[in-house]
């Protein structure tokens, strides 16, 4: 089997919205079809330091990856955060969770990053075991704030 990833191109609305559901879905999230439509849109718009990758097996899209490049006061370079990572179901166990993090780490390379972070929940285990063998577990802990 061969992973091929690629940026996102308008075309892919559909097949990435079918991706971004089941995302959404492993998360016990939903959102308003017009956060799909920001979404989507803002990952295509060259203006914004915000990017998105498909990973295609046969050329079906599989999976899915978004990522942000943001100043950070500990760094002088810019910092990556890969902010969402998911692959269909079918395609888990078959390396594209890895391939798809190394995509976005050679981009945050290539662009000059200093780092590249991501955050998971505490119960994926099965994404944590990739995690674990390819970058450290740091001790910060997320907090949110609905303005």
């Amino acid at each position: 089997m061969t992973i091929d990833i690629r940026p996102l191109v308008a075309a892919d609305r559909a097949d990435w919205g079918a991706l971004w559901e089941g995302y959404l879905t492993f998360y016990e999230t939903t959102l308003p079809a017009r956060t799909y439509d920001l979404t989507f849109a803002r990952l295509l718009d060259p203006a914004r330091p915000q990017w998105g990758r498909l990973a295609l097996v046969d050329g079906q899209p599989m999976g899915l990856v978004h990522y942000i490049f943001h100043a950070h006061n500990w760094h002088d370079a810019d910092v990556c955060y890969l902010q969402d990572l998911y692959a269909a179901p079918e395609a888990r166990g078959t390396g594209m969770g890895r391939a798809l993090i190394e995509a976005v780490r050679d981009e945050a390379r290539a662009a000059g990053s200093s780092a590249l972070y991501w955050m998971t929940q505490e119960g994926n285990a099965t994404a944590r075991q990739l995690y674990d063998r390819l970058a450290r577990k740091t001790d910060f802990i997320k907090y949110g704030m609905d303005l």
